[in-house]
């Protein structure tokens, strides 16, 4: 079943070869260019932006079954460098950070529009106290919650 796209970008510029074959070993599953017709294969996007997340990954006809942030996470963890992916709220600022070790963290990004695409920069954890989690769209509503810190205590 193939009902979606994901739209990622990592902390490292990467070859698109490198990012089509570590979400193929994540996903047991052919990943081809979007020029290419792989029966059965996703199809896979990647280009190159500034900011702190230079490459951005789509990924066409992602599988419903799998959970984005399982793959996300087994993706970073392959190509050894963290991965953006969007959360489950309506917060433009607001992403979970699949970390090398393929830890899954709620985080909020400053994120500018370029002629070249998104650039995303100043990743800071998701801690209820920072002033984009007093957005309509809720970081408490999340499945991922935000991560209070002895610096950042959660709003009370």
């Amino acid at each position: 079943m193939a009902d979606g796209l994901w739209n990622w970008c990592a902390a490292q510029r990467l070859d698109a070869e490198r990012v089509r074959g570590a979400l193929a070993g994540a996903l047991e599953r052919p990943v081809g260019e979007i020029e290419t017709t792989v029966p059965g294969a996703l199809l896979c996007d990647v280009y190159h932006v500034g900011g702190d997340f230079p490459t951005l990954v789509d990924v066409y006809l992602a599988p419903g079954e799998l959970a984005e942030e399982t793959i996300a996470s087994a993706v970073a963890v392959r190509l050894r460098t963290e991965v953006l992916l969007p959360d489950d709220t309506l917060n433009p600022t607001r992403y979970v950070l699949a970390e090398q070790d393929g830890t899954l963290r709620p985080v909020h990004v400053t994120e500018v529009e370029t002629d070249d695409g998104p650039e995303r920069r100043h990743v800071r954890p998701c801690t209820g106290s920072d002033p984009a989690c007093a957005s309509p769209a809720g970081c408490d509503r999340s499945r991922f919650k935000p991560d209070p810190t002895p610096e950042r205590p959660a709003v009370a």
